[in-house]
């Protein structure tokens, strides 16, 4: 598997990563995008075909996580003339987005509600699914293909753990929204400390980090999360691909 980060800013667009959460996970012929945050249907397009797009999924209704479907229904229903699109997607995600487009999203998706522990498949990759830590209904999900497998946290706080899905990934793109010495609301997101705590109490054997609130300095966020998980750590940014 292959992932490209298309956006990693924490909760709204801004410098430096820009773009809010969004990736794309290609193996074989199967292309998922993975949340699509304010910004991240452009970068998309810098990388694959709409038009290739096998799927989507949208962890939580959150803006900073899904507002660009609106652009890719128009595209997919308007511009491509295209149908029946799968969308994997928590309870209540359709019903707070239906505000997008009037309540009439067509035929263009085939909404596919999932929960806690919910297995699925997609072409080439295996799709499983996990409830976290959030105020919105929030799934995390595992995606396998090969033998290799990432997980992406969503949004989450530390009372979850990429553990949920057993240990030992090859890759963990986990959350990391705050700094613990900087004031931050509790049990909202993972700290840079919780997000390497947690990739190491699940044995991952590579951690990247992402979601990153915008007023804080990245780099102080990398060394927090590489004391906590013991190992270098990835800073996820724009347009950065990396082989699970």
């Amino acid at each position: 598997m292959e992932l490209t980060v298309l956006g990693s800013s924490g909760s709204y667009g801004a410098p430096p990563a820009s773009t809010c959460s969004g990736y794309l996970v290609r193996h074989g012929s199967t292309n998922i995008w993975v949340d699509c945050g304010n910004g991240t249907l452009a970068n998309l397009a810098r990388h694959i075909p709409i038009a290739d797009l096998d799927g989507v999924v949208i962890t939580h209704h959150h803006p900073d996580h899904s507002v660009d479907i609106y652009g890719l229904h128009v595209l997919w229903r308007y511009g491509l003339q295209r149908e029946h699109l799968p969308l994997f997607a928590p309870a209540g995600v359709r019903s707070k987005l239906d505000a997008l487009v009037d309540g009439d999203w067509g035929t263009t998706f085939d909404w596919i509600e999932v929960a806690d522990g919910d297995k699925e498949h997609l072409g080439d990759i295996a799709l499983r699914f996990s409830r976290t830590t959030h105020p919105a209904n929030t799934v995390a999900v595992e995606l396998s293909a090969a033998g290799r497998r990432m997980i992406y946290t969503s949004d989450t706080c530390s009372e979850w753990s990429p553990a949920e899905f057993g240990t030992g990934a090859d890759l963990v793109v986990a959350e990391a929204t705050y700094q613990r010495a900087v004031a931050h609301p509790p049990h909202l997101h993972y700290t840079a400390h919780d997000a390497g705590v947690r990739a190491r109490e699940a044995n991952a054997k590579r951690l990247m980090i992402t979601h990153i609130w915008p007023m804080l300095d990245p780099a102080a966020s990398v060394l927090e999360a590489e004391e906590a998980f013991g190992d270098r750590v990835t800073l996820a940014t724009p347009h950065l691909s990396v082989h699970v």
